[in-house]
């Protein structure tokens, strides 16, 4: 019985809350809206990239050699996906006739991914919708806004990136 009011408390007590700064606790409140936005965007990628006949990933795939043919692991490295991932879209990809392998001059083994006439029409499709989707979601936002949010995310970005890169999750 002696233990019961000890359990009591430790279920009452917010786990780790004391033990977190005013911006620990900024950074905590921030995770799951973003994993939310994450979902949601998601959500409005694939519905904007179906009437192409397209999915999500197979649109940032073709997005990721619109300016100019990479690799499977360059394009991995770039969206922070394995290149088995990629490299099983590039390959779909391929089969229908969006995208080609071309020989890369600087290594024989991996090849370049780049657009086809096809692939470019299909980047297009999407391209135009997504133009839509901005514009309109933009709007209900403003640009101001926006871009006061995108350089926090930016920096956010950069300091997990690093953080990772030295082994500091």
């Amino acid at each position: 019985m002696s233990r019961l009011p000890g359990r009591q408390h430790a279920v009452n007590v917010k786990a780790g809350a004391e033990t977190r700064t005013p911006a620990g606790d900024a950074l905590t409140e921030l995770i799951i809206p973003t994993i939310r936005l994450r979902a949601l965007f998601t959500t409005a990628g694939e519905a904007i990239a179906r009437p192409a006949g397209q999915t999500l990933a197979r649109w940032l795939v073709l997005e990721a050699v619109a300016q100019a043919p990479r690799t499977v692991a360059q394009i991995a490295r770039t969206m922070g996906l394995t290149r088995q991932s990629v490299q099983r879209v590039a390959d779909l990809l391929e089969r229908d006739g969006l995208t080609a392998y071309a020989e890369n001059p600087d290594h024989r083994r991996a090849q370049l991914v780049r657009l086809t006439p096809h692939g470019l029409q299909a980047l297009r499709t999407i391209q135009q919708a997504q133009r839509v989707w901005a514009d309109a979601v933009g709007a209900e936002i403003g640009e101001a806004e926006l871009r006061r949010t995108g350089a926090v995310l930016d920096l956010l970005l950069r300091v997990m990136v690093n953080r990772r890169q030295q082994g500091r999750y």
